[in-house]
């Protein structure tokens, strides 16, 4: 989730480096941020290693598609490219192409969704030794078996604002599976969000008719960014269990963003999986707090203009590349992995071990915790799980298991 378009909500919180200059209130620098000794050394751990891991929500494709760059080389930056997805152990993930509210003005979305996962499919297949594409459950087994990691092809941001059935059978055919409802952080033709403008009190019959599709189709409902109205009315509306991608909890911290305890008993209830987010935003309350204080102290920048032309969006998106956060954080602020075991643990509690997974949203712009740097680091959160006493079969849940029940129910293989 890219911060800057949290804007549009008065609760929404600033961050260094996006629409509020917050610079000169912080102090200390994320990348000059000592990290313990022996952080580098860490070894992976037997049951990481062992484990089927699969991230809900891995943002690609946008700097590829911007920079023509290639996801199969090692990047200086940013935080996630195969080859440091090999080194975290990762065996799967939810490859998320994004179409941002740059995009939306010129009504730019659907053509940036379509380039965006040709993109995807042309660098999957460029990478064919290290990758291929899932369409199933069975698929990733079938790529894991040699030794390849699985992309299962899923969508962020608006397909198409009006919400065209058509457009989203084709998008089926191309091999997208996952698709988030909402058009990111923007209220479209049949769904709310958490943030913007309620336009229909949920979903209205074409958000119904968008859903009945995507159950027809085999496809994994996401409703991460939806309103609480909007989550509990999609649940009930799908024949299928639906997964919040990325989040955090609202009892943990109270930012829109976060899923309701209502709603997580009402996903789970229905077989759905919730991704826990790897930012301080939404699972560090003494970093909220202090987003909130700063929010408070500081005064909004002008008015983003909008983009017109596709080269004009593209041009306000390059600026951001890579889709990473580049503030900085006092080391007060800085959540350690041990807290995002706890967020996780909290949801455990609330709606058993059956429905808790991950969603990094990596390279889409969490302040990732201390002992996280990129996705190499994936290994940490194993780590912090047994801290907390966990069982292997428990852990081997929240880092894959739980996502592939969901895709081999949602389709059917």
């Amino acid at each position: 989730m890219q911060r800057r378009e949290l804007v549009k909500s008065l609760s929404m919180l600033p961050l260094a480096g996006s629409v509020f200059p917050l610079t000169s209130l912080l102090s200390t620098s994320v990348a000059g941020s000592k990290l313990p000794l022996n952080f580098d050394q860490q070894k992976m751990p037997e049951l990481h290693r062992n484990a089927f891991v699969m991230d809900g929500h891995t943002h690609v494709m946008t700097r590829e598609l911007l920079m023509g760059t290639d996801i199969g080389q090692r990047y200086a930056d940013g935080t996630v490219d195969l080859p440091r997805a090999k080194e975290g152990g990762l065996d799967a993930m939810f490859f998320s192409v994004y179409t941002p509210e740059h995009y939306y003005p010129g009504r730019l979305e659907t053509k940036n969704t379509f380039r965006v996962i040709n993109l995807a499919l042309e660098q999957i297949e460029k990478n064919n030794d290290v990758i291929e594409l899932a369409l199933n459950a069975y698929d990733i087994e079938r790529i894991n078996k040699k030794g390849k990691m699985a992309a299962f092809l899923d969508l962020e941001g608006g397909y198409d604002l009006d919400g065209d059935i058509l457009l989203l059978q084709a998008l089926h055919r191309l091999g997208l599976r996952s698709m988030q409802l909402t058009a990111h952080n923007t209220t479209n033709a049949f769904i709310d969000t958490c943030n913007d403008v309620s336009r229909w009190g949920g979903i209205n019959n074409l958000g119904k008719e968008v859903i009945a599709e995507m159950n027809r189709l085999g496809m994994v409902i996401n409703v991460a960014h939806a309103s609480n109205d909007a989550i509990l009315q999609t649940v009930e509306t799908s024949k299928h269990p639906v997964t919040y991608s990325h989040g955090g909890f609202y009892s943990i911290v109270n930012h829109p963003r976060c899923i309701t305890d209502e709603a997580a008993k009402a996903v789970a209830a229905k077989g759905g999986v919730i991704g826990i987010h790897f930012g301080s935003l939404f699972n560090n309350p003494k970093y909220f707090g202090w987003q909130q204080k700063a929010a408070n102290e500081t005064t909004p920048s002008s008015v983003q203009n909008f983009a017109k032309t596709l080269e004009e969006a593209d041009r306000e998106v390059a600026k951001e590349v890579p889709l990473n956060f580049k503030g900085t954080i006092p080391d007060e602020y800085w959540m350690h992995v041990d807290q995002l075991a706890k967020v996780i643990d909290y949801g455990v509690n609330l709606i058993g071990e059956d429905h808790m997974a991950i969603g990094s949203d990596l390279d889409g712009g969490p302040e990732l915790p201390r002992e996280i740097k990129d996705i190499s680091d994936f290994p940490q959160i194993t780590m912090a799980m047994q801290r907390l006493g966990y069982s292997d079969e428990r852990i081997k849940k929240i880092l894959g298991l739980n996502w592939l029940r969901v895709i081999r129910e949602v389709t059917g293989g």
